[in-house]
């Protein structure tokens, strides 16, 4: 199993957060702060590595396609790269920057475009960072799925349908808690 993030890392990603105003803003099950820890231990318990890790503890940094709340603008990726590393950071953006609509269909594909919702631009993840990109929004979709029963419901079975394409991608631990998970929306 990858071992954890570094304390050091972690902890000044989490001081960065609280910084920026993550543990005051309202998010299912509490606040952002509290999802983003969920998720990096989401990805703890699969056995991600450090940097998928903190990636996933950092993925709001610059706002989502489904959360336009940004703590920092994209143009500040050193700051964030200085605490979490260029790795990390890197996943953090490509996460941020996803045009969902364009994207997601073709994910799973070799050569699935990737749109990035910043600039315009489409381009073609390498494989390792594509499987980044679905364990993380895995990771943050069946936080939000266990943490919020109306969201499950809403979504559960559409989220199932996504990641049931985005399965050549995942690791046999996020796509089994896929299907606990999200099965469960089926009999709510």
């Amino acid at each position: 199993m990858p071992a954890s993030p570094p304390p050091a890392a972690a902890d000044q990603a989490i001081a960065l957060l609280r910084e920026l105003g993550a543990a005051d803003i309202a998010h299912p099950g509490g606040t952002l702060v509290a999802h983003l820890q969920r998720v990096q231990g989401q990805l703890a318990e699969w056995g991600a590595r450090p940097a998928l890790q903190l990636a996933g503890l950092c993925h709001a940094f610059y706002g989502t396609d489904g959360f336009p709340t940004a703590l920092l603008s994209p143009s500040s990726r050193t700051e964030l790269a200085e605490v979490i590393g260029a790795e990390a950071e890197a996943i953090v953006y490509l996460y941020a920057s996803c045009d969902r609509q364009t994207t997601y269909p073709t994910l799973a594909d070799a050569d699935g475009a990737f749109r990035n919702r910043f600039t315009g631009r489409l381009h073609t993840p390498e494989a390792p960072l594509r499987r980044d990109f679905a364990e993380l929004s895995v990771a943050n979709e069946l936080d939000l799925a266990r943490v919020d029963s109306a969201f499950r419901e809403k979504w559960g079975a559409e989220l199932l349908a996504l990641f049931t394409r985005f399965r050549p991608l995942l690791s046999e631990l996020a796509w089994s808690d896929c299907r606990t998970v999200l099965a469960a929306a089926e009999q709510d």
